[in-house]
């Protein structure tokens, strides 16, 4: 009743910290429909107040809650509290406070493992809760909604979830405490959830019209890559069939008497077997042509348009704090992080996405070279950081130290080379890949990776100093001191052991780089709010962050972004950052 609601209203409004939880209709907090809100304030107790269907009736009942969500001084706790802070912007509310996420603290706390709250709640409460497929099925298309379930159904599950996330977060506070973490998850983790819903809310706007244009043009040149391989092999057969290529390939065209099989008996075709045999024979290269068009065409071009939202006309990427162990972000529906950009026809993709409307340009700030950067001033390698230093290229410095030349006298090819190692030797390259990876013999790789310890001894020095630290105490640590666990670096097991010391090696420079990003985000979010701009950020991919800009604003916008960028953290080795601007981003990258 409306009387019990104020009076738990009061009672909230007392409280320094609550936890709460929103009950939904669906996964896709931009589509789904609110069926209640339930707090929590003291353990072992729960509130759940439902939402009728009828919105204004619906929109009244969250009112009487906004001056709670909406108050600074209340810290709120949620399990992945993004989701219920965007399903509530659509009714008007602007969750405000302090936030502490049960899922990310659990994330910083064990980044390896999986964080869902039955699990946390098993393991550190040693409960379970009541299952939702007990209340609307298994997943599938029979799947109900909660809308569905009766309300004297759904108040247990919805109070349990509030109490639940209550008693976690104070399992996992003095946690954090204990392991570090507290100041990650001050600084970076929990403020990022506002930046990160404000992206996810509003979404980018796709020029629909020209991926389809762009599909009909794929299929045509799919089709001719589809003819070539039929000439070439002098049979038509469907490409998209391991078991039918691996016959055409190997029984008829007889490409690799060597040819491996599976263990059901038909040869392997994946990329890397096609990618070894792409040097001997042209059809091989058109396969992997056909392949590279007809996944482009499927996962970007013609999927895009389908992720249109149809009650704002954009798409809305979901970004994810807790996936990737090393502290970066992910993203899904679309995952941005994987459009094809090596690629001319990859990079096409990009043009789709534009600015809002004739008044907006978009604008893309990059970071530049930042894990490289990141390893100077990680390993304090002299050299490394003096190159930086000097804004001299720093490929082209590392081929002059690896063949003992001048700047002036580096060419291409051994600019090419170094790079290579430069981006390298962090994963933990060895000759045998270079060599494959340069096409150069293996004696010459293992010269130019001994070249460069001795040229940059600084990094060497790291690579020795990290593994030990991660023999001796398990873990490794970025900057800002988020840790990377490694239960497998004493292993007995050579390749297990083999792929903790690289994570060993890369997780320190990854993460440092993914906190760097965060951080820009969250200050220039801040400073975005702060001088009232309708300017938004509406993408994150990498060391990459891409805003739709009113054309006004350009110029403010760009002074925020460089400053914020640069000086996210203090650093000896300069940190740089490209900006572009378009009319689409690919033009603006």
């Amino acid at each position: 009743t409306e009387e019990k609601q104020n009076e738990l209203i009061a009672v909230l409004q007392q409280q320094a910290s609550i936890s709460f939880d929103t009950e939904t209709t669906g996964t896709d907090a931009n589509l789904a429909d609110l069926v209640g809100l339930s707090f929590s304030i003291k353990p072992g107790e729960g509130y759940y107040i439902p939402v009728p269907e009828e919105r204004a009736e619906a929109q009244k009942i969250v009112d009487r809650f906004k001056p709670v969500l909406e108050n600074e001084n209340i810290e709120k706790i949620g399990q992945n509290i993004k989701y219920d802070m965007l399903m509530l912007k659509w009714y008007d509310v602007e969750v405000k406070g302090k936030l502490f996420d049960t899922m990310l603290a659990h994330y910083l706390i064990d980044p390896d493992t999986r964080h869902n709250m039955d699990i946390l709640s098993e393991n550190y409460l040693g409960y379970s809760p009541i299952s939702i497929t007990t209340l609307i099925g298994a997943k599938g298309k029979s799947q109900g909604t909660m809308r569905d379930v009766p309300v004297e159904k759904v108040v247990d599950y919805a109070a349990e979830d509030a109490d639940v996330t209550l008693q976690l977060a104070n399992v996992f506070r003095p946690m954090l405490k204990e392991l570090n973490a507290e100041k990650l998850a001050n600084e970076i983790e929990n403020p990022l959830i506002y930046v990160l819903s404000d992206i996810e809310r509003e979404g980018v706007k796709i020029d629909v019209e020209q991926l389809k244009n762009y599909s009909v043009e794929l299929e045509a040149d799919i089709r001719k890559f589809e003819q070539a391989v039929y000439e070439k092999a002098g049979v038509k057969f469907n490409i998209a069939s391991p078991k039918q290529l691996g016959e055409v390939l190997f029984d008829k065209l007889q490409l690799d008497p060597k040819a491996k099989k599976t263990k059901t008996g038909q040869y392997q075709t994946g990329e890397d077997v096609l990618m070894a045999l792409a040097g001997k024979s042209d059809i091989v290269k058109d396969i992997l042509d056909f392949r590279q068009l007809q996944k482009l065409k499927s996962t970007y071009v013609d999927a895009l348009p389908l992720m249109v939202n149809p009650k704002t006309g954009r798409v809305h990427t979901s970004l994810h704090q807790a996936v990737a162990a090393t502290g970066r972000l992910s993203s899904n529906n679309p995952n941005l992080q994987n459009i094809p950009i090596r690629t001319e026809r990859g990079r096409e993709v990009r043009k789709a996405f534009i600015p809002r409307d004739e008044n907006h340009t978009l604008l893309s700030a990059d970071y530049s070279q930042i894990e490289l950067r990141i390893i100077a001033e990680i390993s304090k390698e002299e050299n490394m950081l003096d190159a930086f230093n000097k804004g001299i290229d720093i490929h082209t410095a590392t081929a002059a130290k690896v063949y003992g030349i001048s700047i002036e006298e580096v060419d291409s090819t051994q600019r090419r080379n170094a790079k290579a190692v430069n981006f390298g030797i962090i994963y933990g390259q060895s000759a045998f890949g270079l060599s494959q990876n340069l096409g150069i013999p293996r004696k010459e790789a293992a010269d130019i990776i001994q070249q460069y310890f001795e040229q940059y001894p600084g990094i060497q020095r790291y690579m020795s100093d990290t593994m030990n630290f991660a023999r001796e105490n398990g873990y490794v640590e970025t900057i800002m001191g988020r840790r990377r666990y490694l239960r497998d670096i004493n292993s007995a097991n050579q390749t297990v052991r083999g792929f903790a010391e690289r994570n060993a090696i890369n997780a320190p420079i990854q993460g440092s780089a993914a906190d760097l990003i965060k951080i820009a985000m969250i200050n220039i979010h801040r400073d975005m709010k702060e001088q009232r701009l309708q300017s938004k950020m509406t993408l994150q991919v990498h060391d990459e962050l891409v805003f739709d800009v009113l054309l006004t604003e350009v110029e403010a916008m760009k002074k925020i972004i460089t400053d914020r960028m640069k000086n996210a953290m203090k650093t000896t080795v300069p940190i740089e950052i490209e900006i572009g601007q378009g009319s689409n981003w690919l033009e603006a990258h």
